[in-house]
């Protein structure tokens, strides 16, 4: 049964917090849209996640006031719940009081049960998730549960310490989830669900690498090459820039698989060349993914063996002047503008691919190491002339292709 089709009880308070906190009691709604103090909604969303058991004022100063003591937390506090007691009036009436003051401590009125989406996201994940349950009820229940998860636990209060743990724990929860389902639903060869699921994940997640992957394989699935190849890059980008992580040896081998992907049957081999010439005729170095540059690197490696002509390549590394790894912030923006030199200066016979956040790796075939060496000199050289306030340093290393 779903969340929103539960009935309303007079005496049942319906509670969301996934993706902020609403209270519904008899057709009445509260929500934190409505323009009030964090601390407000902070000390109401503690007692209704802690309704089992009253909570002693002391804890609420230690969480809430920390640091603070005499007797000026004692009357925030009581102010506080005076100011919570007349907000709630709005929804429950003045006949009944939802806070009730014990000694030193106060707790939520038992007479008002909550039923909170969180306990029936738990359920449904509990169910979901066992394996000895048929798949199409497994499938199911996953389709309720993500429907039910609106957003991360009370976003508003995100950065408060009791918020963290529990707010991780239905994120992970919740995306771990999306990608059981997923797996399901590939295997019932549902490839446009698929992408629909990974694509809302997505939205609370940026991120997750996983679900990229995912998103990937249900564009190839859907015979979508394109799309799945600007997928691919995207991530990639953006593993770098937020990250500064490499994907990972599951993603690049996505790309070996999008790059074997046989294209539409085409007869006419002058719009084969044509469609070739064009590509061939962009200017400066060829920049690729480096899951391209691997291949070409082996057709170099088997080409040089036959004729014996000398391929070298070069690791360039940006770092810190004290050989350090750079904040993401300067390195992304110090990255973008290495490339454009990179691809500006070398010839348009040389290949370069981004190989870590600080690294490209660069293939010049024909080159021996002495002109190698000065080929890569005179472009660290440009790349200094054209950014000379970038306090970075930029180190090249050459190797022979074995």
């Amino acid at each position: 049964m779903h969340f929103d089709e539960i009935t309303s009880s007079p005496r049942v308070a319906r509670v969301s917090v996934l993706g902020g906190l609403t209270i519904e009691w008899n057709g009445a709604v509260l929500t934190d849209e409505i323009n009030r103090s964090l601390k407000l909604w902070n000390v109401l969303a503690y007692l209704i996640i802690h309704r089992d058991q009253p909570v002693p004022q002391s804890e609420f100063i230690e969480q809430f006031w920390p640091g603070e003591h005499g007797a000026n937390p004692t009357n925030a506090l009581k102010t506080l719940l005076y100011r919570i007691r007349v907000l709630l009036e709005s929804v429950f009436g003045s006949d009944i009081q939802p806070i009730l003051s014990l000694r030193g401590s106060y707790c939520w009125n038992k007479a008002i049960p909550c039923d909170l989406d969180i306990d029936h996201f738990d359920l449904l994940y509990a169910q979901a998730s066992k394996l000895s349950s048929p798949v199409q009820e497994r499938m199911t229940l996953y389709e309720q549960l993500i429907e039910l998860y609106r957003g991360d636990f009370l976003p508003k209060l995100a950065n408060q310490t009791w918020v963290v743990s529990i707010s991780a724990r239905y994120h992970n929860l919740f995306l771990q989830a999306v990608k059981d389902y997923a797996v399901l639903l590939e295997d019932a060869q549902r490839y446009e669900d698929m992408a629909v699921v990974c694509t809302r994940a997505g939205a609370f997640d940026l991120l997750d690498e996983d679900l990229h992957i995912l998103m990937i394989r249900a564009l190839l699935r859907q015979g979508k090459d394109a799309a799945a190849l600007r997928h691919y890059e995207d991530t990639c980008d953006m593993l770098y820039k937020n990250l500064g992580a490499r994907p990972s040896a599951e993603l690049q081998a996505l790309y070996s698989e999008i790059m074997a992907v046989e294209q539409e049957l085409e007869t006419d081999l002058t719009l084969i060349q044509k469609d070739l010439t064009e590509t061939a005729n962009r200017p400066g170095a060829f920049f690729c993914e480096y899951g391209f540059f691997r291949e070409a690197y082996r057709l170099e490696a088997r080409r040089a063996t036959r004729s014996g002509a000398s391929v070298h390549i070069a690791l360039l590394t940006v770092a810190l002047p004290d050989g350090g790894t750079p904040p993401l912030k300067a390195l992304n923006a110090t990255m973008d503008q290495v490339q454009e030199v990179l691809v500006g200066n070398l010839r348009r016979g040389d290949v370069v691919a981004r190989y870590s956040a600080a690294q490209y790796v660069l293939m010049l075939p024909a080159a021996n190491f002495e002109d190698t060496q000065s080929v890569l000199d005179r472009t660290i050289a440009a790349f200094y002339r054209q950014h000379r306030r970038s306090y970075l340093k930029l180190t090249a290393k050459i190797r022979a292709v074995e």
